[in-house]
């Protein structure tokens, strides 16, 4: 592994382990040459992705710009930044196991905001209001609307359970 402070094309290893929800290995390295430590992660992949875009282009899915959006979603809520990444591994790994090697930015940002509506209806709103392109306060206005409605409606389903 190249450092990424100096350059120098060995480092060693200093401690590897398991993250919490076993999906990837997180070690830290030391480079001989400058002293500098870092930290890296290695992931399984199952096969490449290929995001369809909305204008055709096709691009390879990018993890960390999925991390970055979700982060961005979940800003100044009480949400750790190990919640978020577990959501972010969960969703990784149901694109890479759709069977599918390509992947429209559509069921991408349906997918997401799906994990996010059980997570937080801030930063469901938060996610929503970008990648369903409000155009007007009513827009968001009705959206927060059909919200309030489907939690309305799942208290009243929790309390007929009981």
């Amino acid at each position: 592994m190249k450092c990424p402070f100096c350059g120098c094309e060995e480092t060693q290893v200093k401690d590897s382990r398991n993250t919490d929800d076993n999906t990837s290995v997180r070690r830290r390295r030391e480079c001989p040459e400058c002293g500098s430590r870092f930290t890296t992660f290695e992931r399984v992949q199952l096969r490449e992705l290929i995001v369809i875009k909305k204008n055709g282009e096709k691009t390879l899915f990018d993890r960390d710009k999925l991390a970055k959006s979700i982060s961005l979603a979940v800003r100044k809520r009480p949400i750790s930044s190990e919640r978020v990444e577990k959501i972010v591994n969960s969703l990784q790994r149901r694109f890479e196991s759709s069977g599918e090697t390509e992947i429209t930015t559509t069921t991408i940002g349906e997918w997401v905001m799906e994990a996010l509506s059980h997570l937080d209806n801030i930063a469901y709103i938060r996610f929503a209001s970008v990648y369903k392109d409000f155009r007007s306060l009513n827009d968001l206005k009705d959206f927060v609307a059909t919200i309030e409605k489907l939690t309305a409606d799942n208290k009243d389903n929790n309390i007929e359970d009981k």
